[in-house]
């Protein structure tokens, strides 16, 4: 048996409870909670005004309420961090992604902490040799932790700055000028970086130095034209020390090298003589030995080597005859031409002048002879 009809026949049971009501009215629902929130309020349910007041004033309720809670959400990008402040007290970091915090009780300040950013300085001061220079340095910096850049220190931008100047003028101040104007720069920038993250550091900032750059270091202007003249002496020194180092590298390795071959010739020289020397005292020991087996043919020999060896040197001849108080003397360097007409050239050597010369001989004997029979027979 179903439910509505456990009546005995009656009428269908309500299932809503009552008797011939049917399902609940909405607006009565709604006119109710408006009664009861006007009660709240201090207003009355039996004025109409009072009622449509009553609405109006829950609806803003509701919609102030939904701005607010919308206006709590923000994004963090992934290179940003979100400090948070409640009631203007450090409450959390946040990190990157969608977050919600209640408005006007949270105060939500988004850092950077990937950005490098940059800051410019000039300043003018004296270094190590009581010089004045102008130095112009850069500073790149990323934002390392921003909890403590929003809450350690006032004014971090401000700080690195005193700082930067106080490291430039420490690091200047130990260095020569000649070093700030020319090739000490790289060192005062290192030096610089080096010195600025310890005062960093120390102060709280939450700041990481990345580089540091001396863009520029010059006298004041006041006297930039003596040390653009000092500069130009400078150059010019450095030229002419290059051009005399280029032209003893070109001077001296020939210097070595002919002082090496006189030493060598030398050597070889002395080498020679001695040589000769003891090639001579061996030929005259040998000599001794050969004349003290016979000495008259020796004496010989080593007149007629003489001879032929001065002789040898000479174009001139000189011919002794036998039996005669006379030496004729033959030009040969008159007889004999240099070149023949055919523009050949005429050998003569020494054993040419020897059959030359016996030939010579043998007709003036027999030249003496015949003077000789004449001679006997006219008697």
């Amino acid at each position: 048996m179903s439910w509505n009809e456990s009546n005995g026949g009656k009428k269908p049971r309500d299932p809503w409870g009552g008797g011939n009501q049917g399902p609940p009215d909405l607006d009565e629902a709604l006119r109710k909670l408006q009664r009861q929130i006007g009660d709240f309020f201090g207003g009355k349910s039996s004025g109409g005004g009072n009622k449509a007041t009553s609405s109006l004033l829950i609806l803003a309720f509701f919609a102030v309420a939904f701005v607010w809670a919308l206006s709590g959400f923000y994004q963090v990008d992934e290179q940003e961090r979100a400090v948070v402040l409640r009631f203007g007290k450090y409450f959390d970091t946040v990190q990157p992604g969608l977050q919600w915090n209640p408005p006007l009780v949270d105060e939500v300040i988004v850092v950077n902490t990937t950005k490098v950013r940059a800051a410019s300085f000039r300043e003018i001061m004296l270094t190590q040799d009581e010089n004045i220079v102008e130095v112009r340095l850069s500073v790149q910096y990323v934002i390392d932790d921003p909890t403590k850049f929003v809450l350690e220190v006032r004014d971090p931008e401000r700080s690195l700055q005193h700082a930067a100047q106080s490291a430039l003028r420490h690091v200047v101040g130990d260095m020569p000028m000649d070093m700030v104007l020319t090739e000490g720069r790289a060192g005062i920038a290192l030096d610089v970086q080096e010195r600025l993250q310890n005062y960093i550091r120390l102060y709280g900032t939450g700041i990481r130095i990345s580089k540091v750059n001396v863009d520029e270091s010059n006298p004041p202007s006041q006297v930039q034209a003596a040390f653009d003249d000092v500069i130009k002496a400078r150059e010019d020194e450095e030229r002419v020390k290059n051009e005399a180092e280029a032209y003893a590298n070109g001077i001296v390795p020939e210097a070595r090298g002919k002082a090496q071959r006189q030493l060598e010739e030398a050597d070889a020289y002395k080498e020679q003589v001695i040589a000769n020397a003891e090639g001579e005292a061996d030929r005259f020991n040998k000599l001794l030995e050969e004349f003290k087996k016979a000495p008259a043919v020796t004496r010989e020999r080593l007149y007629i080597d003489a001879i032929e060896d001065v002789l040898s040197n000479t174009s001139k001849v000189m011919v002794d005859v036998e039996g005669g108080n006379n030496m004729i003397y033959l030009p040969l360097d008159k007889i004999a031409p240099s070149r023949l007409q055919n523009n050949r050239a005429l050998d003569i050597d020494s054993s040419n002048i020897r059959e030359l010369t016996n030939a010579v001989r043998e007709q003036l004997r027999l030249d003496a002879a015949v003077t000789g029979e004449n001679r006997r027979g006219g008697r």
